[in-house]
């Protein structure tokens, strides 16, 4: 049963990221840093990419520590995302793309090393009473529900419309 529950989040973490990618992929350069509710599409997306990739985390320690954050210190800077304040910062699309893609990975990495002890335990977030195990079902829902805000955003302002994805790297329709 574990190994069913472990394949089902890594697909529906990877069908989640094909979604915000193709959000990010068919956004014009003309509406990257424009507003998405009250962020810009550009921040929308970092934020949603920061948060899956912390809960993909096991605290928050480490989550400062991972290689990639050290790579791109000036990127992540003072982490304003755990601040209570809006942010400022803007994120290049390219930048992104190589963000989505770790976030991706490690979303495939962390699902297949769960175990029924480590999806049973406390989320490891004291603002997140609940086991890790729902904890992935949050992170989903949370990456779907920004990539919906982005969706919708680019169908209104470019007639742009977002397929559906059903889970895989290969982004097909499904």
């Amino acid at each position: 049963m574990l190994d069913v529950f472990n394949k089902l989040i890594a697909n529906q973490y990877e069908a989640a990221l094909c979604t915000l990618n193709a959000c990010v992929d068919a956004c014009p350069d003309s509406a990257w840093n424009g507003p998405v509710v009250n962020l810009k599409f550009c921040q929308v997306v970092f934020h949603t990419l920061f948060y899956a990739d912390y809960y993909l985390g096991v605290t928050e320690e480490p989550f400062r520590q991972q290689a990639f954050h050290r790579q791109h210190a000036a990127v992540f800077g003072d982490y304003e995302e755990l601040q209570p304040v809006a942010p400022v910062n803007l994120y290049e699309k390219p930048w992104i793309k190589v963000y989505l893609q770790f976030c991706r990975e490690k979303a495939v990495e962390v699902s297949k090393s769960e175990t029924a002890e480590s999806l049973a335990a406390p989320s490891g977030f004291p603002r997140k009473a609940f086991t890790r195990a729902e904890g992935h079902v949050y992170n989903i829902r949370h990456i779907q529900h920004h990539a919906a805000q982005l969706s919708m955003r680019l169908r209104m302002d470019s007639q742009i419309d977002i397929p559906w994805f059903r889970s895989g790297w290969t982004e097909t329709k499904g």
